[in-house]
């Protein structure tokens, strides 16, 4: 883990996922136990796992991240500890974006306790007078990361994409959480390693809580400036930092009946490759169990049809694969996609990112 220029470590991070961690509502805090550069995460809270390793449980590797059964234990061992925690950072992402009443109470002690709290859920903790007035008593700062900007501050799509020098790479899903975020940051990692500049543009919440310096939380928009937005997004990198790579992290799937996702990138990040993220263990839609997830092959045509840009790899999610079985999946999908398929995480990124390097 490392710091990006111009991204500032601000502190010391407890991440809270009671009841959700290693579950698909865990995914922002997945997303830090794996990578921030502006946190030092010092453990997670989730019961049902206290007293393991947040790595080992998560991915089978231990990072030394440890999981706690509760605030108050977390804050105890980090006293203990050369890191205490200056923040907590909402790690579980409900549907809708809402907490609930327990979540809610363990805020307000975090508050109590003088920590910062951001969160990135719909639930915008700087509306709750209860806990902004214990804020404004203890000195915690309350940030919401989803709040969109002021509508005199939102762009609309101008065609300034055009201007874009950088190679532009979208990493798409057939699903929502399905590791498209994870994807593209070891994309960006495995650039940097090889000399490549690379800057990621995130389009949620976590993505900015792990350090992305140009990032825009996509559902919180107004439809009419979701493109706008992207598309700014996509040329500040581009005219501030003049990389080699712009990675687009993407959303939701296209035909995810809840998260529909990847129109808008598609048209106003105009990306000069794919890469579809895919879980080919599920068979319905997250959350769904009545929705069919759309056949593999399917969603690869109908990323390029609307784009005209080709899908140039496939990388998986192996939830429920046997790690026994997870090379000869990849081998399968290769063959009968006829595009290069891994699985990043297990791996590594090495022959993706080489893919990827032949098209720059």
């Amino acid at each position: 883990m490392g710091n990006a220029d111009g991204i500032q470590m601000e502190g010391n991070a407890l991440v809270y996922c009671q009841g959700s961690f290693n579950t698909t509502y865990g995914k922002t805090a997945h997303g830090l136990v794996r990578f921030t550069r502006r946190y030092r995460v010092v453990g997670v809270i989730d019961r049902r796992y206290a007293g393991q390793d947040a790595g080992m449980v998560l991915d089978g590797r231990p990072n030394g991240i440890a999981l706690y059964a509760d605030l108050d234990h977390a804050l105890a061992a980090c006293r203990q500890q050369s890191y205490p925690a200056t923040h907590l950072v909402i790690g579980v992402a409900p549907d809708g974006g809402r907490l609930d009443d327990d979540a809610l109470a363990d805020i307000r002690q975090a508050i109590t306790a003088g920590l910062n709290v951001d969160s990135g859920l719909h639930q915008f903790l700087g509306e709750d007078a209860q806990l902004v007035q214990l804020a404004a008593g203890t000195g915690a700062l309350l940030r919401d990361i989803r709040k969109p900007p002021p509508r005199d501050r939102l762009h609309f799509f101008s065609g300034a994409i055009e201007q874009v020098g950088s190679f532009r790479i979208a990493v798409l899903g057939t699903d929502s959480a399905v590791g498209k975020r994870t994807t593209a940051w070891l994309i960006v990692q495995g650039l940097e390693q090889r000399g490549y500049s690379a800057e990621l543009v995130g389009t949620g919440q976590t993505a900015w809580l792990q350090g992305a310096r140009y990032c825009i939380p996509l559902d919180a928009l107004i439809n009419d400036f979701v493109t706008g937005e992207i598309e700014h997004a996509v040329w500040s990198a581009w005219n501030e930092q003049r990389p080699h790579v712009i990675v687009i992290e993407g959303q939701g799937s296209l035909m995810n009946p809840a998260y529909p996702g990847g129109f808008e990138i598609l048209a106003a990040a105009r990306p000069h490759v794919v890469v579809l993220q895919h879980a080919p263990a599920r068979q319905t839609y997250d959350g769904f169990p009545d929705y069919p997830l759309h056949p593999l092959g399917q969603q690869i045509e109908m990323i390029e049809r609307l784009s005209g840009r080709p899908v140039v790899a496939i990388t998986i999610n192996h939830e429920e694969l046997p790690a026994g079985e997870i090379a000869a999946v990849c081998r399968t999908i290769a063959q009968v996609t006829g595009r290069p398929t891994s699985d990043v995480l297990v791996q590594g990124p090495d022959t993706l990112v080489e893919t990827l390097i032949g098209y720059l």
